[in-house]
C-alpha cells in the first residue's frame, strides 16, 4: 500500500485529493488511515483537507497562510501553484517513516488533550500527517454532542475500515462493533432516563438494546433503572456521572479501545507509554524500595530512574545489646510497630519502634523460657506472641504482649519437641510441632484440637485458606496437611535438609534455607524451583531468611560467615553484603510496614537494626558522579 501511494503522489501533476483520504480506506489510508498527507510532502493540493470542527484534522482555510521561521508563507491555496523551484524543494523533504508518523500522532493527541488545538493543527499541517481518520473524527463529534443516531450510523463507515481477509478476524470485528453499539445505546438510554423521558428510554431498551442479544444480564440491570425516582438515584445506582461531557468522554475512551490505532489512537496513548517506561525502569532498579506511584508527576521524564544504595537498609542504625547470650530469633510484628527477639539467655525482649525516628526502645521483657527461645510467632492481630525453644524443649509459651501476662504454657508430653509454631489466619488457633514425630493444632488455652502423628516437623506455616498447614520434615520435603479432610500431599522436594522456610504474603512463593546449599525460592503453585541465591554460607545450623521491602521484592538471609545477604528477588547474585556481626547471623526480619528497616540476630549476642545511610543529602551527587564515571569509561 505504501509503495502505491508513494507512486501516486510522485507523478507530476497528480492530485492527492483521493490518495489515502477516502472513506473506504483506499491507498495508504486503507492500512493506517493516518499517513502523511501528500499535500504537505510534494506541494500539491489536497481536496480532502477541508475545514474541521475539533482540531483533529490538519487543514487550513483557503487563502490563509502560516508563517515559518524563515519568513516563507505556506497555504492550501498556493501550494499547488508554486514555482518549480518551490515544488522541487518540497519534494526533497524527507518522507517520514512509520515510527516518525506515530510519534507525531502521539504528540498531537497529547496536545489535543491539553486543549492546544491550534498547535495540533499546525503540527499536522506542517508534518503532512493527520491525527485520526476523518470517519473517526466525525464519530467522535457525534458522541460528544450526544447525536446518538448519527454516531450509530458512523459505525457502518468505521466497519469498512476494519477489514481483513481472515474470516475469523472479520467476525471479531463484527463482535467489537456490536459491543460499541451496545455502549452507545446504553449511554443514550441513561441520558433519556435522567431527562425524565421514560417512554423514549423504554423504546431504546426494548427496540434497540434487547434485539442486539448482547449481554442480557446487563440489560436486566438496565431495566431496573426504570424504577429510579429521580436523577440522583439513577446516577448512584448506575455508578454513572450523568449526562454531559464527563460521561461522554469516558464512553469515548471505552469506544476507542475497540478501534484499530490506524483509525483512532487509544486514549492517552503517549501518557500510557511514558508510564510503562517509568514502571519498567523502576522494576529493573535493584534498589527501588518505595511504593510505585501510578502518576507521572512523581517521576522525572528527563532522567533515567535510579535509586542509590544509600537509600537502602544497608547501614547499621542501632545495635541492641540487652541480651546476654546468643540471639537466636527476631521478628517484627505484623503492624511493624514492635520487634520481638528471643535468646539463649531464656528471655524474649519486645522493642517499640518509634514512629518518627524509627529508633527501637525496650518495651517489655518476657522471662522464664528455661531452654532458651529459638522461634517466635506473632498472632495476626499482634495481641499474642508464642515462643518456642530448641530441639530438646517440650514446652511452648503463649504471651499476651499487651499486658505482659503468660496466657498459656503448653506441653502435651515431656517427650515432645515443640520447636516451631504457626498461627491460623483466624487468630484463634495455632499449630506446633517438632522433630519427634508429631504436630498439633491447639486453641489459645492450649487445648488440643487435632494432631498429626508420624511427622518430624522442622518448620510450619498456615495457608490462608485456614485449613491447610505446610510442614517441612526430615525427609527433605514440604508437604501440605489438611486438617478437615485429613489429606496430605507433597509440594516441595529438595535433595538436602530444609532447615527453615517462610512464605510470601500472597502465598505463592516459599523461601527455603537448605543445609549446605543456601537459599532457594520455590513456586508453591507450580511446585517448581524458581531460583538459587548465591553467596550465603549455610551448613547445618538453622538460619531464618525473609521476604521484605516494598511489595516483597527483596530477600534477606543470615549466614554462618557473620554477614547478612540481600538479593533482589529476580537476581541470583546478592546486591548487598552487610558486615558488623562477629558470629553466625541466625535470623533476619524485614519491617512489613517500613521497608527501609531490617533487623538481624546473631550468636554474638546482639541485634542490629539496618536502615538507609544517615546522610542522604549527598546521595544525588554521588549517584551523578557514578554515572559520569561510567560514561567516561
Amino acid at each position: 500500500h505504501r509503495a502505491s501511494a508513494a507512486e501516486g503522489v510522485g507523478e507530476p501533476g497528480a492530485s492527492a485529493g483521493t490518495a489515502g483520504l477516502s472513506s473506504n480506506g483506499a491507498g495508504e489510508g486503507q492500512e493506517s488511515g493516518l499517513t502523511c498527507q501528500s499535500s504537505a510532502q510534494n506541494g500539491e493540493s489536497s481536496s480532502a483537507a477541508g475545514a474541521h470542527s475539533n482540531g483533529l484534522l490538519s487543514s487550513t482555510d483557503h487563502g490563509s497562510s502560516v508563517g515559518t521561521g524563515n519568513g516563507a508563507q505556506t497555504g492550501t491555496g498556493t501550494l499547488s501553484t508554486g514555482s518549480g523551484s518551490e515544488l522541487g524543494s518540497l519534494k526533497k523533504k524527507k518522507r517520514l517513516s512509520q515510527s516518525e508518523e506515530d510519534v507525531i500522532r502521539l504528540i498531537g493527541q497529547h496536545l489535543h488533550g491539553l486543549g492546544l488545538n491550534q498547535t495540533v493543527d499546525l503540527l499536522m499541517q506542517e508534518s503532512g500527517c493527520r491525527l485520526e481518520h476523518p470517519a473517526a473524527t466525525k464519530f467522535r463529534n457525534h458522541v460528544m454532542e450526544g447525536e446518538w443516531d448519527k454516531a450509530e450510523n458512523d459505525l457502518s463507515e468505521l466497519k469498512s475500515l476494519m477489514h481483513s481477509p481472515n474470516a475469523t478476524v472479520v467476525r471479531f470485528f463484527s463482535f467489537l462493533l456490536q459491543r460499541m453499539k451496545f455502549l452507545l445505546l446504553q449511554q443514550k438510554y441513561l441520558e433519556y432516563l435522567e431527562d425524565g423521558k421514560v417512554l423514549e428510554a423504554l423504546q431504546v431498551l426494548r427496540g434497540e438494546l434487547t434485539p442486539l442479544k448482547y449481554n442480557t444480564d446487563r440489560i436486566h440491570i438496565l431495566s431496573g433503572y426504570l424504577m429510579c425516582s429521580h436523577a440522583e438515584d439513577l446516577r448512584a445506582k448506575a455508578e454513572w456521572e450523568g449526562k454531559g461531557v464527563s460521561s461522554r468522554s469516558r464512553l469515548l475512551d471505552k469506544l476507542q479501545m475497540y478501534l484499530p490505532p490506524s483509525v483512532m489512537l487509544p486514549p492517552q496513548r503517549l501518557h500510557t507509554l511514558l508510564r510503562q517506561a517509568v514502571e519498567l525502569q523502576r522494576d529493573r532498579c535493584l534498589y527501588h524500595n518505595t511504593k510505585l506511584d501510578a502518576s507521572l508527576d512523581s517521576a522525572s521524564l528527563l532522567l533515567d530512574h535510579m535509586c542509590s544504595r544509600k537509600q537502602f537498609p544497608c547501614y547499621t542504625q542501632q545495635i541492641l545489646t540487652e541480651h546476654c547470650n546468643e540471639v537466636w530469633f527476631c521478628k517484627f510484628s505484623n503492624d511493624g510497630t514492635k520487634l520481638a527477639t528471643g535468646s539463649k539467655d531464656t528471655t524474649v525482649l519486645v522493642w517499640q519502634v518509634e514512629q518518627d525516628t524509627h529508633q527501637l526502645k525496650l518495651w517489655r521483657t518476657l522471662e522464664g523460657h528455661a531452654y532458651g527461645v529459638s522461634y517466635l510467632s506473632w498472632s495476626p492481630d499482634d495481641t499474642y506472641l508464642i515462643a518456642c525453644g530448641p530441639d530438646d524443649c517440650s514446652e511452648l509459651w503463649l504471651w499476651n504482649v499487651q499486658t505482659g501476662e503468660l496466657r498459656t504454657k503448653m506441653s502435651q508430653s515431656h517427650e515432645d519437641s515443640l520447636t516451631s509454631v504457626a498461627w491460623n489466619p483466624d487468630g484463634k488457633r495455632f499449630v506446633t510441632g517438632g522433630q519427634r514425630g508429631q504436630f498439633y493444632q491447639c486453641d489459645l488455652d492450649g487445648n488440643l484440637l487435632d494432631s498429626w502423628e508420624g511427622v518430624r516437623v522442622q518448620c510450619l506455616w498456615c495457608v490462608s485458606d485456614g485449613r491447610t498447614v505446610l510442614a517441612s520434615d526430615t525427609h527433605q520435603r514440604i508437604r501440605g496437611y489438611n486438617f478437615e479432610d485429613l489429606t496430605d500431599r507433597n509440594i516441595v522436594q529438595e535433595d538436602h535438609p530444609i532447615m527453615s522456610f517462610t512464605v510470601s504474603k500472597n502465598g505463592r512463593l516459599a523461601l527455603l534455607n537448605v543445609a549446605t546449599q543456601g537459599v532457594h525460592l520455590w513456586d508453591l503453585q507450580d511446585r517448581v524451583l524458581v531460583r538459587k541465591y548465591q553467596g550465603v554460607t549455610q551448613g547445618f545450623y538453622t538460619i531464618h531468611s525473609c521476604f521484605g521491602g516494598h511489595n516483597e521484592d527483596f530477600i534477606a538471609s543470615g549466614s554462618e560467615d557473620h554477614k547478612v545477604y540481600i538479593w533482589h528477588k529476580r537476581s541470583e547474585l546478592p546486591i548487598a553484603e552487610l558486615t558488623g556481626h562477629t558470629r553466625t547471623v541466625n535470623c533476619v526480619t524485614w519491617n512489613p510496614c517500613v521497608p527501609s528497616i531490617m533487623a538481624s540476630a546473631s550468636d554474638d549476642g546482639t541485634v542490629r537494626i539496618w536502615g538507609p545511610a544517615p546522610f542522604q543529602d549527598v546521595q544525588d551527587v554521588d549517584s551523578f558522579s557514578e554515572n559520569c564515571n561510567s560514561m567516561d569509561s
